[in-house]
């Protein structure tokens, strides 16, 4: 069951009125749903949000994970998902997500306000491993916020089977297993 405070398109509401309520200032978007505008955004509340989007054979990962877990303040533009079931899902194509085709192993998921989103250890991971300056500004974010150690991060890969550019990520993650992420480094708001 999903929560009270979540509203979707065409479900209790139409398009029409959830805009009419946002306008009023009763509702805000959040991810793909509203949200009454002074109910507190929680982790439970970001993974609801995109229930309809992922289903129960899909998982937030990478960026949106991030989001999810409470690192960035905004969903990004294009959620990133994977499979979460063993067998290959067909004609997923979507102008909401990304999907990454492979499976994402059931002790990497975590279930948050009932869709499937990947570790806080994982997450960090994958976001590591993208060289990109949005992927390593949520990676920094994570840590600086306290969501998870470099450290899990560093297991979870090195138990890994191979994966790109995993030799990147572990320098990257010991150097912040250290020192932590240089203030500087650490952007709160991504574009």
């Amino acid at each position: 069951m999903g929560s009270p405070f979540l509203y979707f398109a065409d479900d209790r509401l139409s398009t029409a009125e959830l805009s009419a309520a946002c306008l009023d200032g009763h509702l805000v978007e959040l991810g793909e749903a509203y949200i009454p505008a002074d109910a507190v955004e929680t982790a439970a509340l970001r993974g609801g949000s995109l229930a309809r989007l992922l289903g129960d054979v899909l998982a937030a990962t990478h960026l949106s994970a991030a989001w999810v877990h409470g690192a960035l303040p905004a969903p990004p533009s294009r959620h990133t998902v994977q499979r979460a079931v063993p067998r290959r899902l067909h004609h997923l194509i979507g102008r909401r997500f990304q999907y990454r085709d492979l499976c994402v192993a059931a002790h990497d998921l975590d279930r948050i306000g009932g869709v499937l989103v990947t570790t806080p250890a994982r997450t960090l991971a994958d976001l590591s491993r993208v060289a990109d300056r949005v992927h390593r500004n949520a990676a920094r974010l994570m840590v600086a916020e306290g969501i998870v150690d470099p450290g899990a991060a560093i297991d979870w890969l090195e138990r890994s089977v191979p994966v790109p550019h995993k030799r990147q990520a572990l320098a990257l993650l010991r150097g912040w297993a250290v020192e932590g992420p240089r203030q500087d480094e650490v952007t709160r708001y991504t574009s």
